[in-house]
């Protein structure tokens, strides 16, 4: 549970339209997914105190804040990549349980696919070359480059196979298959993935998430208001943060993601283990993230990654299903996506997951999860234990 004296409770939860959206800006995507969390909890705009956003604007989040109307007295812009939302959901829990706000709306929007579409920016992803990038951009490190080197070290290391990586795009995409709201449905085999255009060794396409246009929100409040709230409550357990390196070269351990610190520190605040969560959300910007956070959160030893996800476990009728909408792989990444590995992951707690919903061991409703991000390049992590009554 987050430091303090109140209980912090996720109450509204959303995403924007996704997928292919070329009609719309970045900023009516914050709207929408805003607009549609505030509807799901049941709560006014004008109750929520607190606002958290990073990823749009000169000064975010203070432009998005003005354009939602929204004048927040709490106020988070960290930027650590695709595990932002799970440090900021962290941030905003504590905040609620010491009474620095009541209210907290994260929310993030992104028009990433339709903008190289129109030639508003271009596919390739860096994130420049000042600081200590410098020594590696002009080498050509590009941002995969960095996950495919990582994964070529577990494959060396531990005898991970491209076969065992291919699984977790496979079972992704079976899982997508019972979201209709995912960008692609039909199934891929070992085989497709396999066969698919190379993009950085071993990496072939199927490894590699897509790329999406979509927003999303989550709003968090304070224990009193869950009363004045239409859903039911899914609690902040546990919460915690790690960076670990800011250039490749000073990675202690390609195999050891920022993970097993933020993993071990958000299941021991919560007093709880991996083993007793019912699923588990994990960005996915590439198969090998999958595979490496599993181990690095305690669902299998270091190094046994590969076999674990064998045999269809990932899979919402498996062992441990994971990414239960089926993740970056296959049901959309705008970008940032952290957010939305916090969204499904309420929506599963709450039952609310239609054909993609997960059963307990019991048969009935999951009443533990994780949401766990990863940013940058492996060098920052987010983890969040929660639950349900």
């Amino acid at each position: 549970m987050a430091s303090g004296t109140r209980k912090v409770a996720v109450v509204g939860v959303a995403l924007s339209d996704c997928g292919r959206v070329d009609d719309a800006t970045p900023y009516t995507l914050h709207a929408q997914a805003a607009r549609r969390a505030l509807a799901d909890a049941g709560l006014d705009r004008s109750r929520v105190d607190g606002f958290a956003s990073a990823g749009l604007g000169t000064l975010a989040p203070v432009e998005v804040a003005d354009y939602l109307g929204l004048r927040p007295t709490w106020v988070d812009s960290t930027s650590v990549g695709g595990s932002t939302w799970e440090v900021m959901a962290a941030h905003a829990a504590d905040a609620i349980a010491a009474g620095h706000a009541n209210a907290v709306l994260l929310a993030y929007g992104s028009t990433a696919r339709a903008d190289v579409k129109a030639g508003r920016r271009t596919g390739t992803f860096a994130f420049g070359g000042r600081g200590p990038l410098q020594f590696e951009v002009p080498y050509g490190h590009t941002l995969i480059a960095k996950y495919a080197m990582a994964a070529r070290r577990h494959m060396l290391q531990y005898g991970t196979t491209i076969e065992q990586l291919a699984e977790v795009a496979v079972q992704a995409r079976a899982n997508a298959a019972l979201n209709p709201d995912a960008m692609f449905r039909y199934p891929v085999t070992v085989d497709d993935v396999l066969s698919g255009p190379m993009i950085a060794d071993p990496f072939t396409k199927l490894h590699c998430c897509l790329r999406s246009d979509g927003g999303a929100a989550v709003l968090l409040a304070a224990e009193e208001y869950v009363r004045d709230c239409r859903t039911a409550p899914v609690w902040i357990l546990g919460t915690g943060e790690h960076v670990s390196h800011a250039s490749m070269s000073e990675w202690d351990d390609f195999t050891v993601s920022p993970a097993a610190v933020s993993g071990r520190l958000a299941f021991g605040r919560a007093g709880l283990g991996p083993g007793e969560m019912d699923f588990a959300e994990i960005y996915d910007a590439f198969t090998y993230m999958t595979l490496v956070t599993l181990e690095d959160l305690g669902f299998c030893a270091k190094g046994e990654g590969g076999a674990f996800v064998e045999k269809g476990r990932l899979t919402l009728s498996g062992a441990l299903p994971v990414n239960t909408d089926g993740g970056g792989l296959s049901a959309q990444h705008p970008g940032m996506r952290g957010l939305f590995l916090l969204v499904e992951a309420v929506r599963q707690l709450r039952g609310e997951g239609g054909q993609r919903q997960v059963r307990a061991s019991d048969g009935g409703l999951p009443r533990l999860g994780v949401a766990s991000g990863t940013g940058g390049w492996f060098c920052s992590s987010g983890t969040v234990v929660l639950g349900r009554d």
